[in-house]
């Protein structure tokens, strides 16, 4: 086996270059100019973000029996806001160049240049701070008024709360006991930069668990845990990732104690996640603005009271780019280099690459065959065009894990090559074994650190 001599860290620009040149993410709009903040996911981004809102999913409800999903709507009635606090609360202080007419956040800006008043990029004279509602606003119906105005949710964790006696009385659960949910969010952002990192529009996953009062340090420690045990799962490194904790000055209206789960992003540690001890405002608030009795009854302990909520509350499309930025490795090989996505085998785009060796003497529908064999079981790619080594480097850029050749050999003994992504390793294999060997392989998966 050839010397591997990896090289792991990368820039923005090369991640952002791969992910326009294999599909991964496209600018929105871009036939005519882009639109700030918007991105498509094309063929092999849609299938990863697809993979990872499954591992999601399938973590925080399948593997549990007191936790279920719900899909809210988007749009939902405007006193949903006001009871969140997200129409008196959800600003963040802006600042204008009067020379170039950038728009800052004040809290972001370098401490000279707010004390001084002078813009970063240009050195005009920036305004005074003002505050800026983050929520999109929109009305329902043919006249725009205040009865027909609706916003365009800043989460999606509301309508987990609205829905809490409903999903009580359908699926008869008790506390504790969790409600999960994956969609688009909305917010007016004045500052998005880093690719998709920070956006207009995105997709949260997130979780609100309802405890008894009493408990709320037990099981803010156990989802604190478990969320970071699950990154790690996904194929993550622990190495890049750490919890921080919100200081007094910039805990939201609504927590009690938050930590972020933060990874090495290319542009320095950010937020990956937050798990937030919500109390009892949400479904308090709910109440109050509604006129509805949201207490639970708790036959057990014999007693009525508002439940607490332990939030997990992860951005799916950020996800995304962890996911990339920690997979992204250049390699230099004794006569060669190569990029290699080492994504997880479970949330790769395209799981197995098969290839025949030559165009000819029947390899090509052998191949086609074996390919269909698989397709059953595995996201596949068959590709015929070029040489061989060549055709491992498309998909070692795309994070494929596996790849499948068929050669003379297969028609004699109908065995193939199966070649490992991380290693380069190949080894013969008969055609009936691939299948579990390629599971046990995904089953067994460690990315060496």
């Amino acid at each position: 086996m050839a010397e591997i001599t990896s090289a792991v860290d990368v820039s923005m620009e090369k991640l952002v270059s791969l992910c326009k040149r294999r599909g991964f993410i496209y600018q929105s709009s871009e036939i005519y100019g882009g639109l700030s903040s918007a991105w498509d996911y094309g063929p092999l981004g849609v299938e990863l973000k697809n993979r990872i809102q499954n591992f999601w999913w399938r973590e925080m409800t399948q593997l549990h029996d007191n936790i279920v999903g719900i899909d809210a709507a988007i749009m939902m009635h405007p006193r949903v806001w006001e009871a969140s606090g997200h129409v008196e609360n959800f600003n963040d202080p802006l600042v204008d160049c009067k020379n170039c007419k950038q728009r800052f956040r004040s809290d972001q800006l370098p401490e000279n240049a707010l004390k001084q008043k002078r813009c970063p990029e240009c050195g005009g004279e920036l305004t005074e701070p003002r505050q800026f509602n983050l929520m999109f606003r929109t009305h329902i119906g043919p006249v725009e008024n205040d009865r027909s105005l609706v916003y365009l949710r800043p989460e999606t964790a509301q309508g987990i709360y609205v829905n809490f006696k409903n999903v009580i009385q359908t699926s008869r659960l008790k506390v504790p006991f969790g409600v999960a949910q994956v969609g688009k969010a909305f917010r007016n952002e004045i500052t998005t930069k880093n690719f998709i990192f920070r956006t207009c529009e995105f997709e949260q996953m997130e979780m609100q668990y309802f405890i008894h009062p009493s408990e709320d340090e037990k099981w803010f420690e156990h989802w604190k845990e478990k969320r970071f045990e699950s990154y790690e799962k996904m194929g993550i490194r622990s190495c890049k990732m750490r919890f921080r904790r919100h200081g007094p000055e910039e805990l939201a209206h609504y927590a009690k104690i938050a930590f972020d789960i933060e990874y090495d992003f290319p542009f320095g540690w950010k937020e990956l996640e937050g798990i937030h001890n919500r109390t009892d405002y949400d479904l308090k608030r709910h109440m109050e603005f509604s006129g509805k009795d949201l207490t639970y009854l708790d036959d057990i302990r014999s007693e009525r009271y508002t439940p607490y909520v332990i939030e997990t509350s992860a951005g799916l499309t950020r996800t995304v780019l962890t996911v990339l930025s920690d997979a992204y490795e250049e390699e230099e090989l004794e006569a060669d280099k190569r990029v290699v996505m080492k994504l997880h085998p479970m949330i790769a785009p395209v799981t197995v690459g098969v290839f025949p060796l030559v165009k000819k003497d029947g390899l090509l529908e052998l191949a086609r065959d074996i390919e269909l064999g698989l397709r059953g079981e595995y996201s596949t790619f068959y590709d015929q065009g070029g040489a061989i080594g060549r055709r491992y480097r498309r998909q070692d850029e795309i994070g494929t894990p596996f790849c499948v050749t068929i050669d003379y050999q297969t028609k004699e003994d109908h065995t193939v090559t199966l070649r490992f992504r991380d290693s380069m390793e190949q080894v013969r294999v008969r055609v009936e074994d691939l299948v579990p060997l390629i599971k046990k392989s995904i089953d067994e998966y460690r990315r060496n650190e």
